[in-house]
C-alpha cells in the first residue's frame, strides 16, 4: 500500500482509537484517583475547597495517565497497521 493511501486509510482508525484512549485513560484516572485519595471525584482546578497540592498533584496523575494510555494505543495500532499492511505507518 503506497504511503498516501496508507494514511488516507489508517486516518479514521487512528481517530477512533484517540477516542478510544481518551475515554479508557478517564476511566483509569477516576479509579486511580478513588484508590490514591479516597475521594470519589477528582478535584477541580476552579474548587475553591481544594488545595494547590491536591489540584497539581490530580493533574499530574491525569496528565501521567493520559500520556502512557495514548502512547500505547498508539504504539498497538502502529503494530496492527504493520500487520495488515506489511510496512510501519509514517
Amino acid at each position: 500500500m503506497s504511503g498516501k493511501l496508507q494514511k488516507v486509510a489508517t486516518k479514521p482508525v487512528g481517530l477512533a482509537l484517540g477516542f478510544a484512549a481518551g475515554a479508557i485513560a478517564g476511566v483509569i484516572f477516576k479509579e486511580v484517583w478513588k484508590l490514591a485519595a479516597g475521594d470519589d471525584d477528582a478535584p477541580d482546578p476552579h474548587d475553591e475547597d481544594r488545595g494547590w497540592g491536591e489540584i497539581l498533584a490530580a493533574a499530574a496523575l491525569q496528565g501521567a495517565i493520559f500520556s502512557v494510555v495514548r502512547a500505547a494505543v498508539q504504539r498497538g495500532g502502529d503494530i496492527g497497521v504493520r500487520k495488515v499492511t506489511g510496512s510501519w505507518p509514517d
